[in-house]
């Protein structure tokens, strides 16, 4: 028996490792599927509701897709509207660019003594030219990945709400001997993902609001773009409201008098930042996403790794769908604990 036990010990090492080699070999499957299976149980009430009320499940899933359509649409105009307002002052910001990083720069010369050749201009000194078509190759395959993978969301989620693949059936085939305690796991699945999607979604878009509006009373170039920018970047976890404060922070350099309004505009974007994700987001979430803060970032590391941008997104629903399993389970639930933020550590509903 103790034998026994070390194999199958020693199998559960081996066969992680490669689980996770998988998911990185398979993720043009993998990411549009886990995507797919978040916006199915966004949608999941609006199906049944739509069942109720005895309309044909085709034209149910006629409509979730043209609201998904509507969705996308509106995402690529509010792209074109934010590209073209960036090219309409680009040459008058690349001006005001160019001298406050020559002038950065000679300050950082002087002050470490650092020696140029006389009348070298100081960008083509320290940036060497670079030709846009060697990154049109990578720019062209990334589209092409986006397109792809976006399609195939689309495909999965189709297949899910014309209940082609049963996910309440898989947990019950496959992990619990009970329909009751699949159905009764799914159903928290569902009521906690909708939640975080809901939560997340409202939170980055008045995130996303508040940039903007500091942009525009500040004066700073391209309110649009960086509102919008904000808006997606929120939904990586933790990370996310750094890079968006660091970056238009930067940004506001170039285009603010670097004394008292850029300090102001700073502590208005990190106001809002604070305000929405540390105060109210965490507020809205309740005691659902009550999480390690070190399982939040190993997390965010892990499917960082294996999926890029899009694991950082997922990374969150996909640790609690793992917690709320372990939970189910005596042996496992000790580890489900351990995530949590009850007791053993800092509680991710109280993250700054």
């Amino acid at each position: 028996m103790k034998d026994l036990k070390t194999t199958n010990t020693l199998l559960l090492f081996i066969v992680i490792p490669l689980a996770f080699y998988l998911l990185k070999l398979l993720s043009f499957i993998f990411i549009p599927l886990i995507f797919s299976m978040f916006i199915a149980l966004l949608f999941l009430p609006l199906m049944r509701w739509l069942t109720r009320k005895k309309v044909p499940k085709p034209i149910g899933v006629f409509l979730v897709i043209v609201i998904i359509v509507g969705f996308l649409k509106l995402g690529g105009e509010m792209v074109q509207l934010t590209t073209n307002e960036i090219m309409a002052t680009q040459e008058s910001f690349m001006d005001k660019a160019e001298t406050k990083i020559v002038e950065l720069i000679v300050l950082v010369e002087s002050f470490f003594g650092m020696e140029r050749v006389q009348g070298e201009n100081v960008l083509k000194h320290y940036f060497k030219d670079n030709s846009l078509m060697k990154n049109f190759g990578s720019t062209f395959q990334f589209l092409r990945s986006t397109v792809t993978m976006t399609l195939m969301t689309v495909f999965f989620v189709v297949l899910l709400l014309s209940e082609s693949f049963n996910f309440e059936k898989l947990l019950k085939s496959t992990i619990f001997k009970h329909r009751h305690t699949s159905i009764k796991t799914f159903m928290k699945i569902e009521k906690d993902i909708l939640k975080f999607v809901i939560v997340k979604f409202v939170i980055s878009l008045f995130t996303g609001i508040g940039f903007g509006l500091a942009c525009l009373f500040f004066d700073v170039s391209f309110p649009l773009f960086w509102g919008l920018f904000a808006f997606l970047i929120n939904f990586v976890q933790m990370v996310g409201s750094v890079i968006a404060v660091v970056l238009l922070s930067l940004f506001a350099f170039v285009e603010l008098d670097p004394t008292g309004t850029l300090l102001f505009f700073i502590i208005v974007i990190i106001g809002v930042q604070v305000l929405m994700g540390g105060v109210l987001e965490p507020i809205f979430m309740g005691k659902t996403f009550s999480l390690n803060v070190i399982t939040v970032l190993v997390m965010l590391m892990l499917w960082g790794y294996i999926w890029g941008i899009p694991g950082l997104i997922m990374s969150i629903p996909i640790t609690v769908f793992i917690k709320i399993l372990l939970e189910q389970f005596p042996k496992t639930k000790m580890i489900a604990d351990l995530m949590s933020g009850s007791d053993t550590g800092i509680s991710f509903r109280k993250r700054a």
